[in-house]
């Protein structure tokens, strides 16, 4: 057996300075994982005091810097800032004269690939675009959760190389996106992972509303069964009321809707729409049957009376039919910047601060989430673990977190990016 003592990752030749412009979520744990690698951390930016304790938890003995002297100690750059306030960083770094040739600089946004570093490619730096595809909360666990995480790759192809080496570094698999592929790439993580955090709070609350006193155990056996089967079968996964054709309990679910949730309406009738015409497309529902389940949903649809007539304030809408399709969609919301020194700066609200799910009935009905003054406040974890997938209010934690808007043209530091 061997008994020669392994080597403390700090006393290891580093290969490679490290530094972390925006300490939310993301950027801490990379450079976590790439100090595991045998590379050395040695400065990081953050805003908020949550964001300063986090990296103090996953990086300790690392000095804070403002994102201009971050710059200037680190070979290797991580610009783990939300995507609209990452052009407007890189612009100001480039032009206050940051950026030094040689010096590899990496952002971790989903929608943005290597073209957004362009000002900072004119100046001489190494362009790579590096986004791990995964939800963060912020402490040490996110590291081991990179071992085996996709990442989506976007660099010059002569960097393509040591891009991927990099992911592979940190315990992540490359994945190659090209860059005019990296918006579409985006959207589909969002889709994925976002937007089902939506559908399953939606159907905690309803079932706690039904009187299910623990909504979480009833819903983990049926979701992981449905995401498994999913992942491996496709659209042949389908089952219920929608792939059956049971237009009948797809009009009791739409009645009981309006009555207990009427917010959930339309969000139930757009993934009923999207669902008949997959299921059609492959198949699993019959034309026949297809027929009465569309006219349940074109009645009820936005701008209709629960009668199927069009509201009065309303135009009529296209005739539905099983070959109709429409597409829902979402919207980002906002989060914090600092002063454009990239020093400290007002701690701002985020949409991705919600408070959780209540038990009791909040002012528009009983299944709004209740918003106290702390809920949207710039809090972050406080110095705690955060329990897994709770949102970060210093920037967002999944692959397609809450966008802001775009950053002074000075070099901002801001307190997260990355997965989304």
């Amino acid at each position: 057996m061997n008994t020669t003592p392994q080597a403390d990752p700090k006393d290891r030749p580093a290969r490679l300075t490290v530094g972390v412009v925006g300490a939310g979520r993301v950027g801490p744990a990379l450079a976590a994982s790439l100090q595991l690698a045998g590379h050395r951390p040695v400065a990081v930016s953050g805003v908020s005091d949550a964001s300063r304790r986090r990296a103090a938890a996953l990086l300790p003995d690392v000095p804070l810097m403002t994102p201009a002297e971050v710059l200037q100690h680190a070979e290797l750059v991580l610009l783990t800032v939300p995507d609209d306030a990452l052009p407007g960083l890189v612009t100001g770094l480039a032009e206050t004269g940051a950026v030094r040739p040689g010096q590899l600089l990496v952002h971790t946004s989903g929608r943005y690939g290597a073209r957004v570093l362009d000002p900072a490619l004119r100046a001489g730096a190494l362009p790579l675009a590096l986004h791990p595809a995964m939800t963060f909360t912020g402490i040490p666990v996110d590291v081991q959760r990179l071992a085996g995480c996709s990442f989506g790759v976007t660099a010059p192809e002569e960097l393509r190389l040591a891009a991927e080496a990099l992911v592979i570094e940190m315990g992540g698999e490359p994945e190659w996106i090209a860059e005019d592929r990296r918006p579409l790439y985006h959207a589909a993580l969002a889709l994925g992972s976002n937007h089902l955090i939506t559908l399953v709070a939606q159907s905690m609350e309803l079932l706690r509303t039904a009187g299910v006193t623990a909504p979480d155990r009833m819903l983990g056996p049926l979701l992981g069964a449905s995401l498994d089967n999913a992942l491996r079968s496709g659209d042949a996964a389908l089952t219920g009321p929608v792939a059956r054709g049971d237009a009948g309990t797809v009009a009791a679910h739409i009645v009981e809707l309006r009555e207990h949730a009427p917010q959930a309406v339309a969000g139930y009738l757009a993934m009923a729409r999207a669902t008949a015409d997959r299921a059609l497309d492959h198949g699993l529902l019959k034309p026949e049957l297809a027929e009465d389940l569309l006219g349940v949903l074109a009645e009820n649809a936005p701008g209709t009376s629960p009668t199927g007539a069009p509201a009065a304030d309303a135009p009529a809408g296209p005739d539905r039919t099983p070959d109709a399709r429409t597409d829902p969609e979402g919207a980002p919301g906002p989060e914090d910047v600092p002063a454009p020194d990239g020093s400290t700066g007002p701690d701002g609200p985020t949409d991705a601060a919600r408070g959780p799910a209540t038990d009791g009935p909040a002012k528009d009905g009983p299944h709004r989430r209740k918003r106290t003054p702390d809920a949207d406040a710039d809090a972050g974890s406080e110095g705690a673990p955060a329990p897994e997938g709770t949102p970060d209010p210093d920037g967002p934690d999944g692959p397609t977190g809450p966008e802001r808007p775009a950053g002074p043209t000075g070099p901002t530091g801001t307190d997260d990016g990355g997965a989304r």
